[in-house]
């Protein structure tokens, strides 16, 4: 584990816990990929990552992170969390998320998050599609 690995992770969770889209974004790569996997096209580029870390804020304003584990290797982490809070709709939130991500000169490169798909969509109902 490094130093520089695990103070990039406090800072981007501290981001999270903030629920600050553009302050995450800033902590990628230009060319960084945030995906999602959960049936969503992964977001490319710091733009397009502060635009779905926006849309989760949105459909869960005040979703909570429980640290569940974390490893920190030289250029990567893997943590687990349990997700709280109550979604746009009004229903509780209460999931389960696992992170991999990759670091590159001190950026986050790449995140690939994988969360429990049903109780998610059981939390936040249907997803309108976009005209």
């Amino acid at each position: 584990m490094t130093a520089t690995t695990r103070d990039l992770f406090e800072r981007y969770h501290a981001c999270w816990e903030a629920r600050d889209p553009d302050r995450i974004a800033e902590l990628h790569t230009v060319d960084s990929v945030f995906h999602l996997h959960s049936d969503q096209t992964p977001a490319r580029g710091r733009a397009a990552i502060r635009e779905a870390v926006a849309g989760t804020f949105e459909l869960v304003p005040d979703l909570t992170f429980e640290l569940v584990s974390l490893r920190v290797g030289e250029d990567f982490w893997v943590v687990q969390f349990k997700l709280t809070g109550k979604s746009a709709s009004g229903s509780a939130v209460d999931v389960d998320l696992a992170d991999f991500v990759l670091v590159e000169n001190g950026a986050v490169k790449e995140k690939h998050s994988y969360v429990d798909g049903m109780a998610m969509q059981a939390a936040i109902g249907p997803v309108e599609a976009c005209a």
